[in-house]
C-alpha cells in the first residue's frame, strides 16, 4: 500500500474511534500484530501477537470504562510507519475522568496494522487505572 493509503486507514480507524466503536483498531490489526509501551513504568513492555493483546491487554483495559472515545488531532505517514497524535475523552466505570493524550507510531502491511508502540500520559494511567501489564505477568 501506498504512503497515502496507510495515512487513509488510520484516518477512518480514528473517525470511527471518535464516534464509539472501540474496536475499530482491533478490527485492522493483523494476527502478528504487537503492541508496544516503551520506557520503565508498570505497563512497559510488547504484548504479541493480536490474541495475546486483545485478551491480556485491550480487553481488560476497555472494560475499566463506562465511555471512551478518542480522536486524532494529527496523522502523519511514511511509507508504512504512520504516526497519529490523538486524545480520548473516557470515564472509568468508577466514575473518573480519563482524558489522555497519545503519541501513536504504527506499521502497516497490506493493509493491516502490524505494530503500535504508544507514548502516552503514564502519570495519568498509573493514577486513574487498574494495572495491566507487563506482559508474561
Amino acid at each position: 500500500m501506498s504512503t497515502e493509503e496507510n495515512r487513509k486507514l488510520l484516518q477512518g480507524i480514528f473517525e470511527q474511534m471518535a464516534a464509539g466503536n472501540t474496536r475499530a483498531m482491533s478490527e485492522a490489526m493483523a494476527d502478528d500484530f504487537r503492541w508496544v509501551f516503551p520506557g520503565d513504568w508498570s505497563w512497559s513492555g510488547t504484548w504479541e501477537p493480536k490474541e495475546v493483546v486483545l485478551r491480556d491487554l485491550l480487553r481488560p483495559l476497555m472494560a475499566q470504562f463506562a465511555d471512551y472515545r478518542s480522536e486524532a488531532d494529527l496523522i502523519l505517514a511514511d511509507g508504512d510507519r504512520v504516526v497519529v497524535q490523538a486524545r480520548s475523552t473516557a470515564t472509568t466505570k468508577r466514575g473518573e475522568r480519563y482524558d489522555q493524550t497519545y503519541c501513536f507510531v504504527f506499521r502497516v502491511a497490506d493493509g493491516r496494522l502490524t505494530e503500535v508502540v504508544e507514548h502516552c500520559d503514564t502519570s495519568l494511567v498509573e493514577r486513574v487505572l487498574d494495572r495491566i501489564g507487563p506482559p508474561g505477568e
